[in-house]
């Protein structure tokens, strides 16, 4: 059983206590404590990773069939549990909306069972022979023991992700909690006690953690959800060890409003892709380039459907919880006010709300009237702010939409197909959405351009990342070739065409 008071880290099937230095998890609305946990020490880290990688050992010996039964078995596991703690826990310690922490552990079974299947059924390549007599072909196997550093904001969906693919790919795995979500991270991790004792682990800590994960000779592969910044140590960290690895970045991702959006639906489209989760979202949409013809009718509706919204603690009635952090509600407020002193205007928000006076709560805010010399329009703002930018036209709203160092998701409003296929083909992002924002796909790549990152979570190029492939060839019948050693004389001319002795 799991007790989140008690400082502990988790190798399958049994939480065992942390020596390293404890911290307080406390409550984002209210400030109030929720639980504690304990940083993993250098001597507990190297002994669960040995004990992770021999059971990889003997999970990577199964054949795939049996794989996927285990996985479907976990997401049985995961259907049948009772949910309500874990969510609950989320929500207590970095301040999601409890029915979203709820869905978002509901939503895990699905990638379990699709990736069982995917490996059972994608396993290599059969290639036409170079040579007649010649079995030509390529084999997937698995990398060995994944690294999978976490994000607070979808914690459990996330690790999810990439954890089915590496188990499916028949390697073990070791999840780096966000330190914001490590409680709730820890009481998901008992439902992994259905697979093979050792094969899966959750090490708490911060940032030492990280490194020392990415650096052990004990490791193979890393994924990675987190700030640019963070990626870009992660990514250096892993290609020095020459492993490969999934870098999901973030992004500050653009909606177009054109000329032939239906408003109503726009707005509220507008309402969840920038305020869900606080704006918290890595494909949050942030900068919104709406055409002059639409604007004022776009934001009177945006601004009206923003206002309905309800601030307030995430287990109570209400859609806008408060921000991870102190440190998270400093940087919205500072760009905020970059943005004011620059000659954008407040339509609504753009303060901390007088009924919340405790925790970390932001109105959710929209801005009018900005241009990309703000900080706001060049950063990742992870908070509930709408940049709104007028543009006199489709052309000007992609150019401007692509005016960006990031290039994870992008976001269209439009009836005609005209705009909506050329989007899909001009916008610089890894994923473009057209009248319905946010959405995903367990069989399709999730990932970004630019700055957002490097590879891809779900989908089959999900599954490749924790592989590694192998070229055989297999000659049946053994015979002695003819391009083989010694060459016969007459292969043996200069370049006038004469014989050598």
């Amino acid at each position: 059983m799991y007790d989140p008071q008690k400082p502990v880290h988790f190798l399958n099937p049994r939480f065992e206590p942390s020596g390293g230095a404890v911290t307080e998890v406390r409550d984002p609305a209210t400030l109030a404590p929720v639980g504690r946990f304990a940083e993993t020490a250098p001597d507990e880290i190297g002994r669960v990773l040995g004990r992770v990688r021999a059971a990889q050992a003997e999970w990577a010996k199964l054949d795939a069939k049996s794989r996927a039964t285990a996985l479907h078995r976990l997401a049985n596991a995961i259907e049948q549990a009772d949910l309500r703690t874990c969510a609950e826990l989320m929500t207590r310690e970095m301040g999601k909306p409890y029915p979203e922490a709820i869905g978002e552990i509901a939503n895990c079974a699905g990638v379990f069972r699709y990736y069982a299947e995917l490996a059972r059924d994608e396993a290599g390549k059969v290639a036409g022979t170079t040579q007649t007599g010649s079995f030509q072909h390529v084999r997937y196997e698995p990398l060995g023991v994944s690294v999978h550093i976490m994000p607070f904001n979808f914690p459990i969906l996330l690790m999810c992700w990439t954890v089915a693919a590496s188990l499916a790919a028949g390697n073990g795995c070791v999840v780096k909690p966000a330190p914001a979500t490590t409680l709730s991270t820890l009481e998901f991790m008992k439902l992994f006690s259905v697979l093979p004792e050792g094969l899966v682990a959750c090490l708490p800590g911060g940032a030492a953690v990280a490194e020392a994960l990415i650096a052990s000779d004990d490791t193979h592969a890393v994924a990675f959800t987190g700030s640019v910044a963070a990626g870009r140590a992660v990514a250096a960290a892993a290609a020095a060890r020459m492993k490969p690895a999934v870098i999901e970045a973030g992004g500050s991702d653009p909606m177009i409003v054109t000329a032939h959006a239906p408003i109503d639906v726009a707005a509220a489209g507008a309402v969840t892709a920038a305020f869900h989760l606080s704006g918290q979202v890595c494909t949050s949409a942030e900068r919104f380039y709406v055409v002059d013809g639409v604007h004022d009718a776009f934001i009177e509706a945006f601004a009206r459907e923003t206002r309905r919204l309800r601030i307030g603690h995430g287990l109570d009635r209400s859609e806008i919880g408060p921000m991870v952090s102190e440190a998270a509600r400093a940087k919205v407020m500072r760009l905020v006010d970059d943005a004011v002193a620059k000659g954008a205007r407040v339509v609504t928000g753009g303060r901390i709300p007088p009924s919340q006076p405790t925790g970390w709560f932001y109105e959710p805010t929209i801005l009018t009237g900005t241009t990309h010399d703000m900080a706001i329009m060049r950063e990742e703002c992870f908070g509930p702010v709408a940049a709104v930018c007028r543009v006199a036209d489709f052309d000007e709203a992609i150019r401007l939409a692509n005016d960006s160092p990031f290039g994870l998701g992008a976001s269209v409003f439009t009836t005609s197909l005209e705009e909506a296929m050329e989007a899909a083909d001009r916008l610089e992002a890894g994923m473009v959405w057209v009248n319905n924002p946010l959405i995903d796909n367990d069989a399709l790549p999730f990932g970004g351009w630019k700055a957002s990152g490097l590879g891809r979570e779900l989908g089959r190029q999900g599954l490749d990342a924790f592989r590694r492939s192998k070229m055989v060839v297999i000659d049946h019948k053994p015979v002695i070739q003819g391009w083989w050693y010694p060459y016969p004389d007459e292969w043996f001319h200069d370049a006038g065409g004469r014989k050598h002795a």
